[in-house]
């Protein structure tokens, strides 16, 4: 008689290898990254465990958490016993460290350097595949009011109406501005387009007593600050 196939779901696991129990009795600090993985999709494959499995996704993008953020479902779904339903849960909780990891920026609110800006629009932009352009509106004590995705463009570059710009300044009643835009090539170099639209934004504000503090060009892992290299 032909025997069943062992089956390697988190609750048929010793309890010691248990990534629920673990997290439950030792604390979530203790998971390794695939432990935490193995709990949102619950089972494995007949070859390899929950655990197993998601080391070998990992190990697919050598073991870096923003590059499996990057995975598509289809990406996802090519791993043996990851299914349509668990790419799904995989993709939903990497965008939620993301989008908290932006709410903290935020919540520190004021903009004490090129620094907290970047840790501030890095998780919205920073990983993108195309370009977008956003204003930071801040108040006297640089705390940010508000931030506004003004355009959003291909690899090649991406168009900024400075009315726009001004109108929403004046709206929300920021003295200062900081842009951020992202390079998806990776390079930090500033273009002669973004060193013409930074100065024209500068001149237009000016005019209205609305200073333009900063241009940040940011990439996933670095930023170039166009006030840390003097270029305002």
């Amino acid at each position: 008689m032909q025997e069943k196939p062992t089956s390697f779901s988190i609750k048929n696991w010793s309890q010691d290898d248990q990534p629920r129990e673990k997290l439950l009795y030792k604390g979530k600090a203790t998971l390794s990254d695939a432990e935490l993985l193995a709990i949102l999709i619950g089972s494995g494959n007949r070859e390899e465990s929950a655990v197993a499995l998601c080391k070998r996704i990992f190990a697919s993008v050598n073991n870096n958490l923003s590059e499996l953020g990057k995975l598509s479902i289809a990406q996802l779904m090519e791993f043996k016993g990851i299914g349509e339903a668990k790419a799904i849960t995989i993709v939903a909780a990497l965008e939620l460290g993301r989008r908290r990891r932006g709410e903290e920026a935020l919540e520190k609110k004021k903009i004490s350097s090129s620094n907290s800006a970047f840790e501030l629009m890095q998780p919205i932009i920073g990983e993108l595949e195309h370009e977008e352009f956003w204003i930071i509106f801040l108040n006297n004590s640089n705390k940010v009011i508000h931030k506004k995705q003004l355009s959003k463009g291909g690899i090649t570059g991406t168009l900024v109406d400075v009315r726009l710009v001004l109108k929403n300044a004046l709206e929300v009643g920021a003295t200062g501005l900081i842009l951020a835009h992202n390079h998806p090539s990776g390079t930090l170099k500033p273009s002669e387009a973004d060193k013409q639209i930074t100065n024209k934004l500068k001149t237009a504000s000016d005019s209205l007593d609305i200073k333009v503090l900063d241009h940040l060009i940011i990439t996933e892992k670095a930023y170039f600050s166009f006030a840390d290299e003097s270029l305002l």
